[in-house]
C-alpha cells in the first residue's frame, strides 16, 4: 500500500532540505501529537545508521517502530525503513529544484505487511484509503507551508 503526495515550496533546494531534514525538530513536534520519540543509536548526528524507537497510540493500543535512516543524500532525498509488528514502511523524501527559489517536495510512504495480522491491518487500511490520503497529503501541505514561512521569515518577508 502506497501513500505520496508533493508540493512545490518557494525556498531554495538547502533550506527546505535542513527544514525537512532537522530530525530533532520533528521529534520536537510529535510530543504534543502523543507520539514518543527517542534516538536508538550512539552516533553524533545524522547519517545513514541513524535510529529511532517511536511509540503512538493507534486504534486504541500503544504501538512501537522502529526506524532507520537508510539514505541521506543531501541535499536530493533520504530515505527511512521502519518496522512496526509484521509491517515493514519505507518512508522517502525527494527534493528538486525547480528554480533558485522553488524546490519541489515529493514524499513517499510503503507498507508492506509481512506477516498475517500485518496483512488484515493493511487490508482494513485500504478500505479507508481515500481518507487516509487526505490526511497524509494536507499534513505534508501543513509542513511544507510551515517551512516556507520560516524561509520568508528569515528573508524578512510578509508570509502570504
Amino acid at each position: 500500500m502506497k501513500f505520496s503526495t508533493r508540493q512545490d515550496i518557494e525556498a531554495p533546494i538547502e533550506f527546505v532540505f535542513d527544514r525537512t531534514a532537522d530530525f530533532d525538530a520533528i521529534e520536537r513536534q510529535a510530543l504534543p501529537r502523543g507520539i514518543e520519540v527517542s534516538r536508538a543509536d550512539t552516533l553524533s548526528g545524522v547519517e545513514c545508521g541513524t535510529q529511532w524507537n517511536v511509540v503512538f497510540p493507534f486504534r486504541g493500543k500503544s504501538r512501537k517502530v522502529k526506524g532507520e535512516l537508510a539514505e541521506f543524500d543531501c541535499p536530493n532525498n533520504y530515505l527511512i525503513q521502519s518496522v512496526s509488528g509484521g509491517v515493514e514502511a519505507d518512508f522517502r523524501v525527494v527534493f528538486l529544484p525547480l528554480s533558485r527559489n522553488r524546490t519541489r517536495v515529493i514524499v513517499g510512504l510503503q507498507l508492506s505487511p509481512k506477516t498475517l495480522s500485518a496483512r488484515l491491518l493493511v487490508q482494513s487500511l485500504k478500505l479507508a484509503k481515500k481518507s487516509l490520503d487526505l490526511r497524509f497529503s494536507t499534513r505534508i501541505a501543513q509542513f511544507a507551508s510551515d517551512v516556507q514561512n520560516r524561509y520568508f521569515e528569515t528573508q524578512g518577508q510578509s508570509v502570504l
